[in-house]
């Protein structure tokens, strides 16, 4: 008897000291998050911005990411005086001892390349285009085409989670998430952030990309993006299993709603909040998303103005056509990724493939979003993390090279929602090796990018840990130039 009532105590106290710890923590919780809890308490529907901080050019985004690093230098970037100095040494004086890859930084030489594509000059903006865009180059008076981004990452994973979130290193909000914080929801049936994954017609393997991209970091995790998949079910679980009715789902929800209410109340996590609005969005989306996909609505000239494939689940043409109808039902920012653009070698090979995935697809979704009135209000991106260099990695021909990862210069393509048409900011010196005129800092690009939704980047701020947070830290500028 003494056993059991030592027994009885023991556990009374085990409980006294598990609740105590329990409720110090929740406290030091709501402390660190005080501020956090009253802006997130309308998960998934408004954002903490009562409005804009000025009037928004842009309601909503598109953002085709060239995951891997296209070539500026094939694409955008013409340098007609190369061909002068094929295989000759790129001069120190341009290199001025910049850090190099690992890749390419035990080379005895670094020849250079040019590039073994034809430009043009398109439309009465007389932007220069590769023969590998000729789609594209019909909308280039539709286009500002940025010439002068810059970027410190030099290999593909911290360069492009910088990109995205505006760090090198993995923890930190994406632009997506920092958008939906600010400006929330337009569409309670649909989430505010999409991501699409697109297949890759180049045969090389592909850079790794991580749920960091789209993530909310220290953000509510009812922020990050919605990943839709290009096979089966667009979202996991997104169907009922065989048996399970739609009255069964919704009661199953309302009784699990209720058990989370419960435990909201008593520890105050407002990731128990996030949990319910999650479940809520996902049985919103059994009805949404499958009529998203289904294209049959669309006219035989919208389908054939995306490409071949705009009916193949996961192709860039079916991701430029799904993001078009996401946007129409009010999704905030839709983001496409397409990798395979690391052309270390055989550039010739795999460049004109990926190519071939991208221009008429991209090309059409400017044309339907412009023909449906909504380019004006749509901001729509396509590029990558950094660029490539114009010397040679591995083998050098007149037919074929490789080109290593260049952050001092790369090319990024805007169009629509409050930025200038027809235009081509910053330039480069003649081996686009070295930005000459109006540098772009990627932390002025994602400035630029939210001041297009009415946002200062130097007002939207998170606090975590302490400190304030924002996506462009303590950094960036807005480049007026480009705007309307």
């Amino acid at each position: 008897m003494d056993l059991l009532r030592e027994y009885e105590l023991l556990s009374t106290r085990r409980q006294l000291f598990g609740r105590a710890a329990l409720g110090v923590g929740t406290a030091a919780l709501g402390s660190l998050l005080a501020g956090d809890l009253a802006a997130d308490s309308s998960a998934g529907s408004g954002g903490v911005l009562e409005q804009t901080h000025f009037p928004a050019k842009a309601k909503r985004i598109v953002y085709l990411v060239a995951n891997g690093a296209p070539s500026q230098l094939d694409l955008f970037d013409y340098k007609p005086t190369m061909d002068e100095w094929f295989d000759k040494d790129l001069p120190e004086s341009i290199r001025m001892g910049q850090r190099l890859t690992t890749m390419t930084s035990g080379q005895a030489r670094f020849p250079v390349a040019p590039s073994a594509f034809k430009f043009a000059q398109h439309g009465e903006s007389g932007a220069w285009l590769s023969e590998l865009l000729p789609n594209l180059s019909t909308v280039a008076d539709d286009c500002c085409f940025i010439k002068s981004l810059y970027t410190e990452a030099i290999n593909h994973d911290p360069a492009i989670t910088y990109i995205m979130t505006g760090t090198q290193r993995p923890g930190r909000p994406s632009l997506g998430a920092w958008l939906s914080y600010g400006l929330g929801s337009m569409n309670s049936d649909l989430p505010s952030f999409v991501i699409l994954h697109s297949t890759w017609s180049s045969k090389r393997d592909a850079q790794a990309i991580y749920e960091r991209l789209w993530g909310a970091g220290f953000l509510p995790s009812h922020l990050a993006g919605v990943s839709l998949r290009s096979a089966g079910d667009p979202v996991l679980f997104l169907s009922d299993p065989p048996g399970v009715s739609r009255d069964t789902r919704r009661h199953m929800l309302d009784a699990l709603a209720a058990l989370n209410e419960e435990q909201f109340s008593e520890f105050g996590d407002p990731e128990i909040n996030t949990r319910i609005a999650q479940y809520e969005m996902a049985y919103r989306m059994q009805q949404s998303v499958p009529e998203l996909m289904d294209f049959s609505s669309e006219t035989q000239d919208t389908l054939e103005a995306y490409g071949p494939d705009v009916n193949t689940r996961g192709t860039v043409a079916a991701n430029c056509l799904l993001a078009r109808r996401l946007l129409e039902n009010d999704v905030r920012f839709v983001q496409i990724f397409h990798r395979g653009w690391d052309q270390h070698g055989n550039l010739t090979g795999d460049l004109p493939m990926q190519c071939k995935d991208v221009d008429q697809p991209l090309t059409a979704l400017i044309g339907d979003l412009k023909q449906r009135g909504m380019l004006e209000d749509t901001l729509v991106i396509f590029g990558g993390e950094f660029g490539r260099t114009v010397y040679c990695q591995g083998a050098l021909s007149r037919e074929n090279y490789g080109r290593d990862h260049h952050p001092r210069c790369f090319t990024i393509m805007m169009a629509g929602g409050g930025v200038k048409p027809g235009i081509t900011y910053g330039a480069t010196d003649e081996f686009s090796y070295n930005v000459t005129e109006n540098p772009v800092h990627i932390h002025d690009l994602n400035a630029t990018i939210l001041h297009c939704l009415g946002i200062d980047h130097k007002r939207l701020t998170y606090r975590f840990q302490g400190r304030d947070f924002r996506l462009t830290d303590v950094h960036g500028n807005v480049v007026h130039d480009i705007l309307t």
